[in-house]
C-alpha cells in the first residue's frame, strides 16, 4: 500500500505521526457513523484495496457479504497499522489504540466505522474477542520481533497473524469446532508460509527474515546471501524444502473442504489453489526468489476463478494440488 505523504512538521505525539502517515480515512472519528454508513465504509475497503478480496467476494453467499467486508475491513487497518507507519514507537500506539475501540465494540460503544459495523456481526454470530485481539498480537510482535530461530516459532506466529483468520470465517458459516478450526490452521498456516517464501527480499528490505535461522544454518545460507540476492544453490536447497513443507501443510489442511458446505468449500478451495500457484511458480524459478518475486500469471489466476466458477455452478469437487 503506498503511504499519504505529509509534509515535514511537528506531531504531538507518535500515535498523531501514525495516523498522518496512512488515508485520512482511517481515522478514528469523534462520534460514531451510522450502521448504514459502516456498512457502506467496510463495503467500499473491502471491493477496492485488495483485488483478491473482490475476486472471492463473487463466491460469496450473498447473506454472508457484508459481514465478511466487516471482517475483511478490520483485518485490512490492522495490518495496515503495523506495518505501513514505519514508525515502531506509533505503530505500537496505534495499535492499543484499535485494541481500545475493540474493547468498545465489544461494550457497545465504538467510534470506527469498522467497529459498529463489526459490532453487528460479532453480535449474530457470538465470535470470541480473542480470535479478533490475537491478530494485533502478531501485529505488535512485528514491531520487535524480525527474527526466528526455529520453524515451531514461524508457526507459534502464524498461530497469531493466520489462523485467526480461518477461524473467523468458520464462525460466520456456523462452524465453531476444534476439529474444523485445526484443519483450518493448517490451510492458514500454509497461505502465510507461502506469502513468506514468495516474499524473502520484500521481507528482507523491512528487516525481517521469516525463514527460520535453523534451516539458515542447516543448508549454509547466510543473511547477506539474501541482503545482495545471491539465489546460490545452498539458497534455492533450502527454498525447495521449506515448498515441500508448506505443501505439507496445504496437503494436511484438504479434509477440511470435505467438512463444510459446498459453498464454503468452494472458496476455501480457491484460496488454497491460490496459494499452491505461489510454490509452484517458487519452483517454475528453480527456487530463485531473491530480487525476483514469484507471481501467478493472470491466466493462471483465470483458470482458478474458472474452476471455482465451475464448482460453484455444478458442485464440482476437488482439492488444491
Amino acid at each position: 500500500m503506498t503511504q499519504v505523504a505529509t509534509p515535514n512538521r511537528q506531531f504531538s505525539t507518535p500515535a498523531a505521526l501514525g495516523w498522518s502517515r496512512l488515508p485520512a480515512a482511517y481515522a478514528i472519528p469523534a462520534t460514531a457513523p451510522s450502521p448504514d454508513e459502516a456498512r457502506a465504509y467496510c463495503a467500499r475497503l473491502a471491493r477496492t484495496h485488495y483485488e483478491n478480496f473482490s475476486v472471492a467476494s463473487w463466491f460469496l453467499p450473498r447473506r454472508l457479504r457484508q459481514h465478511f467486508f466487516n471482517i475483511y475491513a478490520y483485518c485490512r487497518i490492522s495490518d495496515d497499522l503495523g506495518d505501513e507507519v514505519g514508525d515502531t514507537t506509533a505503530s505500537l500506539e496505534l495499535l492499543d489504540q484499535w485494541q481500545r475501540e475493540l474493547e468498545a465494540c465489544y461494550e457497545g460503544s465504538p467510534k470506527h466505522p469498522v467497529f459498529v459495523a463489526l459490532a453487528e456481526t460479532v453480535r449474530q454470530f457470538d465470535i470470541p474477542r480473542h480470535e479478533f485481539s490475537d491478530l494485533l498480537s502478531a501485529f505488535r510482535q512485528d514491531q520487535t520481533v524480525t527474527r526466528f530461530d526455529t520453524f515451531n516459532d514461524v508457526l507459534a506466529y502464524c498461530h497469531y497473524s493466520a489462523n485467526p483468520v480461518g477461524h473467523l470465517v468458520l464462525y460466520l458459516c456456523g462452524y465453531r469446532d476444534p476439529e474444523r478450526q485445526q484443519l483450518s490452521d493448517f490451510t492458514c498456516t500454509a497461505l502465510q508460509l507461502a506469502n513468506f517464501w514468495q516474499d524473502v527480499s520484500v521481507d528482507y528490505a523491512k528487516d525481517r527474515v521469516y525463514l527460520p535461522l535453523e534451516d539458515l544454518r542447516r543448508f549454509g545460507v547466510t543473511e547477506d546471501d539474501i541482503a545482495r540476492d545471491q539465489n546460490t544453490p545452498a539458497f534455492r536447497e533450502m527454498m525447495k524444502f521449506e515448498v515441500e513443507r508448506a505443501r505439507d501443510w496445504f496437503r494436511q489442511g484438504l479434509p477440511l473442504l470435505g467438512k463444510v458446505d459446498r459453498e464454503l468449500a468452494v472458496d476455501l478451495d480457491l484460496f488454497s489453489r491460490g496459494g499452491m500457484e505461489i510454490l509452484n511458480a517458487i519452483e517454475k524459478q528453480d527456487y530463485a526468489v531473491l530480487g525476483n518475486r514469484p507471481a501467478i500469471s493472470k491466466s493462471r489466476k483465470l483458470a482458478l476463478v474458472a474452476h471455482a466458477a465451475l464448482a460453484k455452478m455444478f458442485g464440482l469437487s476437488g482439492g488444491a494440488r
